[in-house]
């Protein structure tokens, strides 16, 4: 992805193990899909959790608000849609959406809110990665 791109797509498709016993996608497993999404656009703009990790800073959702459209079933391809807003000194804001594939039918929409915490578990958004978000031109 180009640093300069805002938003990332992700194809997934649904495996039979992420449905309930009315053959639709359990509500937890959305949250899945949305935090492999988060990861990945996180890691195409140079962003790697377990660099962050070894220095002591953790990426954490502090809140999630997801609007649940419809329900995908077992081997329905889809799309995750990432995009991101930093809000603040110390927030960053995640707007995602799930539609399924090929009829492009929005399934979920989110906001996922989080922030960084330094080793001593305060917030704080590490120079190293308020560079990346800087290059992002993520308005406040």
């Amino acid at each position: 992805m180009d640093i300069k791109n805002r938003d990332h797509g992700l194809e997934l498709k649904v495996r039979d193990y992420e449905c309930d016993m009315d053959h639709v996608v359990n509500n937890a497993v959305y949250l899945n899909y949305l935090e492999h999404a988060r990861h990945e656009y996180l890691a195409g703009i140079g962003i790697k959790f377990g660099e962050l990790a070894k220095q002591g800073v953790s990426l954490v959702v502090t809140r999630v608000e997801a609007d649940f459209k419809a329900s995908l079933v077992s081997g329905d391809v889809f799309h995750v849609r990432t995009s991101l807003m930093r809000k603040g000194r110390i927030r960053l804001e995640f707007h995602q959406t799930i539609h399924r594939s090929p009829d492009d039918r929005l399934m979920l929409s989110a906001v996922v809110t989080g922030t960084a915490l330094n080793k001593y578990g305060r917030p704080e958004i590490p120079p190293a990665l308020a560079n990346q978000l800087e290059k992002l031109e993520l308005k406040t």
